[in-house]
C-alpha cells in the first residue's frame, strides 16, 4: 500500500471513494479548491494497481482576531474503501495530514465533525488518535443527524 500527497489527477478517485462510503458528497470544485489551496494536507492511499482506496481531505482555518487569531486544521473528509479497512490506513492518512498541519501551517489543533451514530469513526478519532469531543452541533448533517465536533491539540510527531 502506498500513501502519498493527493494531486489534482486523484480527485475523481477520491470523489468516487466518497460517493461509495459517505452520505455527504461534494462538488468537484470543492475538492479542487482544497488541493490547490492546501496542497500539503490531503493524502491518498493506493493499492498495488494504483487505484485510490482511501483519502483524507483537509484544510486550514484561521480564527478571527477576537477569538485569538490562531490557525487550526480541519479534516473535511476521510474515507477508506470497505475491503481495505482495518489495515491502519485511516490512522496513517490522519497522522500525515496532522503532521503537515503542524509543521507547515503551525496549526495549534485539528478539528472534525463526525456523526453521533458513527461509532467506528468515533473510536478511531478518540481511542486511536486522541481526539476529544469539544461540542455537539444539533442537526449538522443534511438528514438532520447531530454531529460531534472533535478536537486534537497538535504537537510535533518526531
Amino acid at each position: 500500500m502506498n500513501i502519498r500527497l493527493a494531486r489534482a489527477e486523484d480527485l475523481a478517485g477520491m470523489q468516487s471513494g466518497n460517493l461509495v462510503n459517505l452520505p455527504e458528497n461534494y462538488l468537484m470544485k470543492f475538492w479542487m479548491y482544497h488541493i490547490i489551496t492546501w496542497p500539503q494536507l490531503s493524502f491518498v492511499a493506493e493499492n498495488d494497481k494504483g487505484h485510490i482506496v482511501g483519502y483524507v481531505l483537509a484544510k486550514i482555518e484561521e480564527e478571527p482576531e477576537d477569538k485569538g487569531g490562531e490557525a487550526h486544521g480541519h479534516v473535511n473528509s476521510i474515507s477508506v474503501l470497505r475491503s481495505y479497512r482495518r489495515l491502519g490506513l485511516a490512522k496513517r492518512l490522519m497522522l500525515l495530514s496532522q503532521d503537515a498541519m503542524y509543521s507547515v501551517y503551525k496549526a495549534k489543533y485539528v478539528s472534525l465533525h463526525v456523526r453521533k451514530s458513527n461509532i467506528a469513526a468515533i473510536g478511531l478519532y478518540r481511542d486511536t488518535l486522541g481526539f476529544e469531543v469539544a461540542e455537539m452541533e444539533k442537526k449538522y448533517y443534511g438528514d438532520g443527524e447531530d454531529a460531534y465536533v472533535m478536537k486534537l491539540y497538535l504537537q510535533s510527531q518526531s
